[in-house]
């Protein structure tokens, strides 16, 4: 599976933000707009976003906050995975996966120890399939409700 984290250029931003989750997903993850609206208004979160693309098709959109002095309870960190988006035609196929393992393998290399990340607790949600990952809740709720996960990075 090639999988590749490409940067938002002028040249695939109207493709990217055509990028939509399932029916019924939307209360989980912002849109690929709000998101890049949300890096907008939080600059001091330190927002590091891509398209994920297989092969040379965006399917989704990943965000983080990166490196960033952790201002709890609006910004978490340093390492924090705030948006992960798989478009909904290209759902079940792995991609989310491998997005999470490249993440790892970038924030490892910067000196990371954990990646932090957070979800909406409800019927349908992500929970399982970031545990399946290996994230584990730290026992934090934020503000809005959204459950703290913590995936502990071995050394390489």
């Amino acid at each position: 599976m090639a999988v590749a984290l490409r940067e938002i250029t002028d040249g695939n931003r109207d493709a990217v933000l055509e990028l939509r989750v399932a029916p019924g997903q939307e209360r989980f993850v912002s849109s690929v707009r709000g998101s890049l609206r949300e890096a907008v208004e939080y600059p001091q979160a330190k927002p590091w976003y891509r398209a994920v693309y297989a092969n040379d098709e965006p399917v989704g959109f990943v965000m983080l906050s990166w490196n960033v002095e952790p201002q709890p309870p609006e910004i978490n960190g340093p390492w924090f995975l705030w948006k992960l988006l798989v478009d909904e035609r290209h759902q079940g196929r792995g991609y989310g996966f491998e997005v999470v393992r490249q993440i790892v393998e970038l924030v490892r290399a910067e000196g990371a120890t954990e990646l932090l990340t957070s979800y909406v607790p409800d019927d349908g949600g992500p929970a399982g399939f970031y545990e399946r990952l290996g994230f584990i809740p730290t026992g934090e709720v934020d503000p809005h409700g959204e459950v703290i996960m913590r995936l502990v990075l071995p050394r390489a």
